[in-house]
């Protein structure tokens, strides 16, 4: 119960977990939930993305029959995508008339009610997998490395397009890849460098967007794997966001952080003014982190390509050494947020439904 509203919860959601002992019911599926007429007028539904796509006219026609207030859960989108899915399920009226709130892993406009969680923090220690990458590359840890940064691409964005394309002439020193066409050429990992998780890396094309071919369907992009990191100097991270003006933190960001890799992000401007505001550190230290706040898309990626062509010239291993007193605080940090993010999502969904949901 909250507040004078019951809470109904989409078994499916992404935030049932955290918030299932405020729950006065539950759902899997929505059509047959209205079918078996269990609908509670005027209560709380929390609906997840698959239930939003298959029944959002069902959904739309319980607002305004029943009374319910809606919350459309998909933190594992950025405001960008999060609002291009409302306009797509044609609920963007509702949510900002307020008759439909949302949950997202981007900060978002404030026309828009929306509660950020990021998602993606707490879920990069999920796994096993990247436990054991992390202790291994502290194990291993050397300032001998082959490569001087790293740079993952998975589906063509402006951003990343645009960068592979001023950073050419450093590719050969890179562990790299480009998993879509419409950014150039295909380009894999090295087999010694692959996830285990890839279902194959033979009879891939080379044109379209391959990464679901490489990975069977699954999502692959979470996992650690140490030596791209023990070979290479720095990470290079093209986040997901870059010419919306909302920081989305992705399991991009994260990976490095995980496992003590220094970085630069080529994100959204105030991206690493969010990350501070996390308690994160960065490397302003070593190189010129201004470019964070070039509000034009061009000249900040322009920008970013300059400061990896320099630092590219300079004595890595010395960079790499410098760097480690970041990283540590980071891994440590990292660990401490991850449960505190998930402990605290209750209180926060509690008062943002109180916000919007109360006695209304």
């Amino acid at each position: 119960m909250l507040g004078n509203r019951k809470l109904i919860l989409d078994t499916h959601s992404e935030i049932y977990s955290m918030i299932k002992d405020h729950a006065d019911g539950i759902f899997w599926n929505l059509e047959q939930h209205i079918q078996k007429n269990q609908v509670v007028p005027g209560a709380i539904y929390v609906v997840g993305r698959e239930q939003m796509r298959l029944y959002n006219k069902q959904l739309r026609r319980l607002i305004d029959d029943s009374g319910i207030k809606a919350v459309f859960s998909n933190p594992h989108e950025g405001s960008e995508t999060l609002k291009n899915h409302c306009y797509h399920y044609d609920i963007a009226d509702l949510v900002l008339d307020n008759k439909i709130l949302l949950v997202g892993g981007g900060d978002m406009d404030s026309a828009w009610p929306c509660l950020q969680y990021d998602s993606f923090l707490p879920k990069i220690l999920d796994y096993n997998e990247n436990l054991t990458a992390i202790a291994d590359y502290k194990q291993n840890f050397t300032v001998d490395r082959p490569y001087k940064f790293l740079l993952l691409n998975g589906r063509a964005r402006l951003h990343r397009t645009q960068l592979l394309a001023k950073l050419a002439g450093l590719l050969d020193q890179a562990i790299w890849t480009n998993l879509d066409s419409d950014a150039g050429p295909i380009q894999l990992l090295d087999l010694k460098y692959e996830y285990d998780h890839v279902a194959t890396t033979s009879g891939i094309p080379n044109s379209g967007f391959v990464k679901h071919q490489l990975f069977d369907n699954k999502w692959g992009d979470v996992y650690i794997k140490e030596n791209l990191y023990q070979d290479t100097y720095f990470s290079i991270v093209t986040e997901t966001v870059f010419d919306y003006p909302y920081s989305f933190r992705t399991e991009k960001i994260w990976k490095p952080i995980a496992i003590g890799h220094p970085w630069i992000a080529v994100a959204s401007q105030g991206f690493y003014r969010d990350i501070h505001r996390l308690g994160f550190r960065t490397f302003g230290h070593l190189i010129d982190e201004s470019f964070d706040q070039i509000d034009n898309n061009q000249d900040r990626l322009d920008r970013i390509a300059n400061i990896v062509q320099d630092l590219c010239q300079q004595d890595l291993v010395s960079f790499l050494n410098s760097a480690q007193e970041v990283c540590e605080h980071n891994q440590q940090h990292l660990v401490e947020m991850r449960p505190k993010i998930r402990q605290e999502f209750p209180k926060r969904f509690v008062q943002f439904i109180k916000q919007y949901a109360y006695d209304q």
